[in-house]
């Protein structure tokens, strides 16, 4: 499957204004590894995950298909960043001790990908991937977002994100299932910052290139309204977790 580049266009944009995952995810993550050593952060984007997993391993390899998403990624002591698909990785066999995909498993094509995670894995070592889809900050708000993420920019969402609007139920992680607690990513947003995250949706690009219009015009003027000052308000987006562990003699 030929690697479909969404954000390389936009990688400053999404670097800046995507939403940042909370370090007790990463935490309660290195609780379950079997070491911390080496852990390989697939389709790392900004680096958002592999700078907060410097805080819990040795070393983080960070891959991405996109050099522009690598370009704009978080320089950090601990994380060497490599441009390169998610199904063909540069690591020995059997070097992490923990393999995670945020926002991104998707767009994979599972089959290879899984398998380059069972040859990367040691043994017990854990794999993570997470997804959010929509964001909750008041019921008004809520549906404003939903509008606009169904109606003008629908028929410009790529197919793959019926993966994530399902909370990756349809994707088969071949390992032993580990129960992850709750987790989800708060922030203090004003209506701009949301604004300006919108800006980042794939699919917004996606409409602007093929009608030359501002998609975003449409929710600016719902959310005025709504958030007519502009002040800071808690924006939460629930994750959706899938992990699992390697077994003890896999080779």
């Amino acid at each position: 499957m030929a690697f479909a580049d969404h954000f390389s266009s936009h990688a400053a944009a999404y670097a800046a204004h995507r939403p940042t995952y909370p370090a007790s995810l990463f935490a309660w993550l290195a609780d379950q590894t079997p070491g911390h050593a080496l852990a390989w952060d697939v389709a790392t984007g900004n680096g958002q995950a592999a700078v907060a997993l410097g805080a819990q391993f040795d070393s983080i390899y960070a891959s991405d298909a996109s050099a522009g998403q690598i370009e704009q990624a978080q320089a950090h002591s601990k994380v060497a960043y490599h441009v390169e698909p998610a199904e063909r990785c540069g690591l020995a066999d059997h070097a992490a001790d923990l393999v995670v995909v945020g926002q991104a498993l998707h767009w994979f094509d599972h089959a290879r990908f899984f398998a380059e995670v069972q040859r990367v894995l040691r043994p017990r070592g854990v794999f993570a991937a997470w997804c959010y889809e929509l964001l909750n900050v008041d019921d008004a708000v809520d549906h404003a977002v939903r509008t606009f993420y169904d109606g003008p920019i629908g028929p410009y969402w790529p197919p793959e994100r019926r993966f994530i609007e399902r909370g990756y139920v349809d994707i088969d992680v071949p390992f032993a299932p580990l129960d992850a607690p709750a987790f989800e990513m708060a922030l203090s947003w004003t209506r701009s910052q949301l604004l300006a995250y919108l800006g980042t949706w794939s699919a917004v690009q996606r409409h602007h290139a093929d009608t030359g219009e501002d998609a975003l015009l449409a929710i600016r003027d719902s959310l005025l309204p709504l958030w007519p000052h502009d002040e800071p308000r808690t924006v939460r987006f629930p994750l959706v977790m899938r992990t699992g562990r390697a077994g003890a003699g896999e080779r």
